[in-house]
C-alpha cells in the first residue's frame, strides 16, 4: 500500500530561498563540460604521442579545472587514422563548447587541432594510396 511521505521536501517550488543541493551556473556547466572534451582529446593525443600538443591541451584544462589532469602512461598507438578521427570529433566537440562560452583561447586550440588531425588524416589516406 501507498505510504505518505514523512520528510519534508528538498525543493521548495515557490518563494523559498533555502535548496539542500549545488546549483552551478551555465558558465560553470560549460567549463566542465569543456573540461571533459579537452580532457578526452588529451587522452586520444597522448596516444598519438603528439607531445607539444598534449601540454598546451593540459594547460587549457588546468585553467580551466585548478588542477592538472591525470594523464596516462603512453602506450602503443593503435590504428593511427581511427585515432585521429577521434581526435578530430573530440577537438570539434571542444570548439563549439568554447564557442557557446566565448572561450576564444580554447576555440583557437580546437580549431587547430582539428586542421592538424585532419592533415594527419590526408596524409594518410595519401600514403594508405600509393
Amino acid at each position: 500500500m501507498y505510504e505518505p511521505i514523512r520528510t519534508k521536501p528538498v525543493v521548495q517550488r515557490m518563494g523559498g530561498a533555502t535548496v539542500d543541493y549545488p546549483h552551478s551556473s551555465r558558465g560553470e556547466a560549460l567549463d566542465i563540460q569543456l573540461a571533459g572534451h579537452l580532457a578526452a582529446l588529451l587522452a586520444v593525443t597522448d596516444e598519438l604521442g603528439l607531445g607539444e600538443a598534449a601540454e598546451t591541451i593540459a594547460t587549457q584544462i588546468a585553467r580551466l579545472r585548478g588542477s592538472l589532469p591525470t594523464r596516462a602512461s603512453q602506450g602503443p598507438v593503435g590504428d593511427a587514422a581511427a585515432l585521429h578521427r577521434r581526435a578530430h570529433d573530440l577537438a570539434a566537440r571542444a570548439l563549439l563548447v568554447a564557442a557557446s562560452r566565448a572561450d576564444t583561447t580554447v576555440a583557437i586550440l580546437a580549431a587547430e587541432r582539428m586542421d592538424a588531425h585532419a592533415a594527419a588524416l590526408e596524409s594518410l589516406d595519401l600514403a594508405g594510396a600509393l
